[in-house]
């Protein structure tokens, strides 16, 4: 089952021999919050291009059916992605007799600038506690995203995502893995990765060349609540009626893993450079397996295994994926033959062998698999075992230097690629480059990566010097230099600057480089059609297909050309050739109408481009950047046509290509269109802008609006700035970029006054937003108004706060800072949360907090009771302690394994020790005690907090081992110490942030209020009041949101 409608996805994949799905089959769409980049389903084989998280995978993609000479039919999906624009192709085929699904893949870069790529093949399993994933035999290490930490594979002997596994922890048993995990291989030689159900037999295989496949991946959600409560989110149970409709076995809430396949790509983030009009293509197959075990070795037509079976005997087990007569030999060292049979294998039949080695151990064995006659010179299949030496696991990665510290100009130009080629998300490849050239202003390479870096952000002047000065560096003893590539970017900001002759100079210079033939003389070609010089230009996309017969762009062109000579038979004969490559090619459909009259080329066109807007901008910028409008307009007059989705840029689109008269018409129309999830992001698109903005007489205010978004999304911030402050300027009831220019006041021009006053502007324009206020009371949060003033104001709008889970939220934790406790829980318990990844621990520490202020204000009032009000408030106390030990099912999340729970244990031991029950007392503060003991940072929700290792010391004071309880404190009051005073830069490996960052605060004052924080806590602890009060007031006057400190007032209290 393919899903079109939902990211292409395969939802589906049933093994009708052993009757199973050897895929996860989840058979219902309930999407979460994975990953921050849009929601996410589990279940199937979900494909993420360009990026890890692909923005896309839940929506629909172009889908069309091929039919092929075998029999078979292939389904096509296909996607011109809107992050990068690059486009990509997966082909679905299940061949006769074959017991695999072949995919073909094909990811080509339509731009005309390096872009990166990755591609997982993700594939959903079902797991229990016999569950085990298949990694080759020569994977002796995983890595971490990034390979920021390493652990030896399949016993894990370190600590690996926090957990400690030096007793020898098997994790490639699903069950052995406790919290959420990644691993990732590395230099396997092997073609294959897969998992084994070992209690009913089955598996799933994925099988690729290494060569282009080398990603060998596992992650789960962790065997535990924590996991499980992510299995509840994403799927539903099943009903009877469902299990026998979809075969399913297992009842409940089924946990999963993925097994994922990466091509062109080893890791996360690990990223492979695509050039301009570049296609990569490749193919990965999925198969079921049974019977067969651990795998050893397989292959698209073969798996096996093979294993001791007692003294001087071995079994192997082979199973086809197709009926094949093969000769299956089984050797040693010396030569002796111990196995030579011709045997006929099938999908339907494992063959299980056990034959008699004698004194040949099974390292010394060699299995082969090949032709029953006329063996070729490589088996088809072959399998050895691994040498039995002590290998080295690798080193994790390190963090870059500063460009400080970076010795040599060699090294900031490949850290700055670097930093470009994974996309960073936290440190700039800009600073190496400037650093390059603040040590030798002439170093060719790091003015063409700052040419580019500035291209990139539609800086088209600014690129300009740098790139001329590449280039003349490059020329200054040879006119013909042996790197083109700054020749060529030259030639495309040339163009963008309405520099057409020096341009087509500088893509025709850069061909004379073999590396940009292709592209320079397609762009070439380009300048040539919008002159009409349709010779010149078929020579010149002729050209460029020789050194790239895959560039689409260009055969598309060519089709244009060939028209345009009135040479229709050639064109048709063209056009049908180029669907066969690429039956997504749109511009092609467009020249068979044009060149036949006939409707049903664009007919045919609508239905693949499915209403997607984004695919008819696409096709009429494919025809704009060889000049021809008339074609463009014909492409977008047809989306308007046929109704498709309404989009502000078609007509700025339309207007551009039109002349002035008819262009004042379409940009009305395009200010009248509503500009939700309108998100300009191209090169064009600023180019196109900025010319609409400079036609005199114009009163658009969206146009600088849009233009704004684009520049600041490209970090090119005082352009941004300039570009809304117009729009305001022309239109103040716009609340979107007023939103937008308090976001720019206040994180890139510390203007928190102005930031106040246009937020608190846009939030009144539209009372109906709830995403305005959410963010507006983040703002007030950030400059610590009052938590009754915010309450208040939040109150105001009850029907904007139901629509969010994160006011909802704020709300709850506004009561708690207020001290109201039992309306805190009421109205948390009353509400149902969605988990986003990325949110951990913020819903639960809110239903933590009010338990354990009501539990210690229970407490607290012992004194004043007698029985049997005493006891009642013991028993409450203890009672609301107990809960915080367990995540009800409301609250999205499921409890860590792991999770720091020593305030609970040492409260409930002081609750247990207040009825007498000493026991129990002990016993609590006994597991108050566990636990990380060494501070640190505490970015995110799992690190080691230090107001558990404080309870830690409280615990252990109880236990009368007062020399470890002042242990712990001086561990907080060093740490305090020690780096107070530190600078703070953001981690190099950090892939995601653990708050919700609106508003930008100094990692300096969150740093020195950590410290403070833990020096008061080390101070309480060791009797020091003075000390203790003097730093609990220092951290209230810099945050009065520090729920941490608002939780020692209470126990000092």
């Amino acid at each position: 089952m393919i899903l079109p409608e939902l990211g292409g996805r395969i939802q589906m994949a049933y093994d009708k021999i052993k009757q199973r799905h050897f895929v996860y089959y989840n058979h219902v769409v309930k999407p979460a919050l994975v990953g921050l980049a849009g929601p996410w389903i589990s279940g199937g084989i979900e494909f993420n291009w360009p990026q890890h998280h692909r923005p896309s995978t839940f929506m629909p993609v172009d889908c069309t059916i091929v039919e092929n000479e075998d029999g078979s039919v292939t389904v096509w999906v296909n996607e011109m992605e809107r992050m990068f624009h690059q486009k990509g192709m997966a082909g679905f085929t299940l061949r006769p007799g074959c017991a695999y699904l072949e995919i073909q893949g094909r990811v080509s870069n339509r731009t005309n600038l390096p872009q990166t790529f990755l591609w997982w093949a993700n594939p959903a399993v079902e797991v229990n506690d016999a569950y085990q994933s298949v990694f080759p035999p020569d994977v002796n290490a995983v890595f971490d995203h990034g390979k920021r930490a390493v652990s030896s594979f399949p016993i894990a002997t370190g600590t690996y995502y926090k957990m400690d596994y030096s007793a020898g922890v098997d994790i490639s048993n699903y069950k052995n893995i406790y919290v959420p995990t990644s691993y990732m291989a590395v230099n396997s030689k092997y073609d294959f990765e897969g998992g084994y159900e070992n209690d009913t037999k089955g598996g799933m295989l994925h099988v690729a060349s290494h060569h282009f496949s080398p990603g060998k991946k596992q992650w789960t959600w962790g065997n535990g609540d924590f996991g499980r409560a992510w299995d509840r989110n994403l799927t539903d149970e099943t009903s009877p009626e469902e299990a026998k409709q979809w075969h399913i076995d297992r009842k409940g809430f089924r946990p999963y893993i993925e097994l994922m396949a990466g091509v062109y790509t080893e890791n996360q983030p690990d990223f492979t450079w695509l050039m301009p009009y570049e296609e990569k293509q490749f193919v990965q197959y999925f198969m079921p397996y049974r019977e067969i075990g651990i795998v050893k070795q397989a292959s698209k037509d073969f798996v096996m295994n093979i294993e001791e079976a007692g003294e001087g005997q071995v079994t192997f087990k082979i199973l086809a994926t197709s009926k094949q007569r093969v000769r299956i030999i089984l050797d040693g060292e010396a030569g002796d033959e111990y196995y030579n049979k011709v045997v006929t294998l099938s999908p339907e039949e494992v063959l299980v062998e056990t034959v008699n080695t004698g004194d040949e151990s099974l390292s010394g064995l060699q299995l082969t698999i090949d032709r029953a006659e006329n063996p070729r010179r490589c088996p088809l299949l072959m399998w050895y075992a691994e040498p039995d030496d002590i290998r080295p696991i690798p080193d994790a990665a390190e963090a870059a230097l500063s460009p400080q510290e970076t010795k040599t100009i060699d090294q900031l130009y490949l850290t700055g690629l670097h930093l470009e080629q994974y996309r960073h998300a936290t440190w700039s490849a800009l600073d190496y480059y400037e650093e390059g050239l603040r040590r030798d202003p002439l170093d060719y390479r790091c003015n063409m990566q700052i040419g580019l870096w500035y291209l990139r952000r539609a800086r088209f002047k600014k690129a300009e010097g740098y790139l001329q000065t590449a280039v003349k560096v490059l020329k200054k003893r040879n006119p013909n230099p042996y790197d083109g590539e700054p020749q060529f970017y030259l030639g495309v900001v040339s163009k963008y600057l309405n520099k057409l002759n020096v341009a087509y100079d500088c893509f025709w210079k850069s061909t004379w480089n073999k590396a940009w033939a292709d592209a320079g003389y397609f762009e070439a070609a380009c300048i040539s059609m919008d002159g009409e010089r349709w010779e010149d230009a078929l020579d010149e996309l002729e050209r460029a297909l020789i050194s790239n017969s895959h560039n689409h762009k260009a055969r598309a062109m060519k089709a244009v050309v060939l028209r345009k000579l009135g040479r229709k038979d050639e064109a048709l004969a063209w056009i049908k050739a180029s669907y066969k490559m690429d039956p997504f090619n749109y511009v092609c459909m467009v020249e068979e109408h044009l060149l036949t009259g006939k409707e049903e080329p664009l007919e045919r066109m609508a239905d693949l481009m499915h209403g997607n807007i984004y695919n008819y901008h696409e096709t009429a910028l494919d025809y704009a950047q060889a000049g021809l409008e008339d074609e463009s307009r014909l492409v977008l007059e047809t989306a308007i046509k046929n109704g498709v989705e309404e989009s502000p840029l078609t007509y700025y689109y339309l207007a551009y290509f039109s002349p002035l008269s008819q262009a004042l018409d379409y940009l009305n129309k395009a200010k009248s269109v509503c500009p939700d999830g309108c998100f300009p992001n191209r090169l064009e698109d600023a180019h196109i802008f900025n010319a609409v903005i400079g036609i005199p007489g114009i009163d658009d205010a969206k146009a600088p609006y849009y233009l704004g978004c684009l520049y600041y999304d490209k970090r090119q911030y005082d352009v941004a700035v300039e570009n809304w402050e117009l729009s305001a300027k022309l239109d103040p009831s716009f609340p979107s970029v007023w939103r937008n220019l308090a976001l720019a006041r206040f994180n890139k021009q510390g203007q928190q006054d102005d930031a106040l006053e246009y937020m608190d502007k846009a939030f009144h324009l539209d009372e109906t937003d709830p995403r305005m206020l959410m963010e507006l009371d983040q703002l007030y949060k950030r400059l610590h108004k009052p938590h009754q003033e915010r309450l208040d104001f939040l109150q105001k709008y009850p029907q904007l706060i139901q629509q969010r889970d994160d006011l909802v939220l704020e709300e709850i934790t506004l009561l708690n800072q207020l001290g109201r406790y039992e309306e805190a829980m009421v109205k948390l318990d009353a509400h149902q949360f969605h988990p986003w990844e990325g949110g951990e621990g913020k819903v639960s520490s809110q239903y933590q907090i009010c338990r354990v202020e009501l539990a210690k204000q229970n407490l607290a009032s012992l004194d004043h009771l007698e029985n049997p009000e005493r006891q009642a408030s013991l028993e409450k106390a203890i009672r609301l302690l107990e809960e915080c030990l367990i995540y009800p099912p409301h609250l999205g999340e499921g409890k860590l394994y792991g999770a720091q729970e020593n305030d609970f244990y040492y409260l409930l031991g002081v609750a247990y020790e207040a009825l007498n029950e000493k026991e129990k007392a002990l016993n609590c503060w006994q597991k108050a005690i566990i636990g990380p003991q060494e501070p640190a940072a505490a970015m995110y929700y799992n690190d080691a907090k230090p107001d558990k290792i404080f309870y830690q010391g409280l615990a252990l004071r109880k236990l009368g081992r007062e020399d470890e309880a002042h242990g712990r404190f001086f561990k907080l009051i060093n740490y305090g110490k020690q780096h107070i005073y530190d600078k703070v830069v953001m981690d190099y490996f950090a892939v995601s942030l653990p708050d919700l960052l609106i508003w930008e605060d100094s990692l300096d004052t969150k740093n020195l209020i950590h410290c403070k924080y833990m020096l008061a806590l080390g101070y309480y602890g060791m009797g020091d009041q003075e000390k203790a009060l003097k730093y609990l007031s220092e951290v209230e006057e810099l945050d009065n949101n520090h729920q941490g400190i608002q939780q020692l007032r209470t126990l000092i209290s």
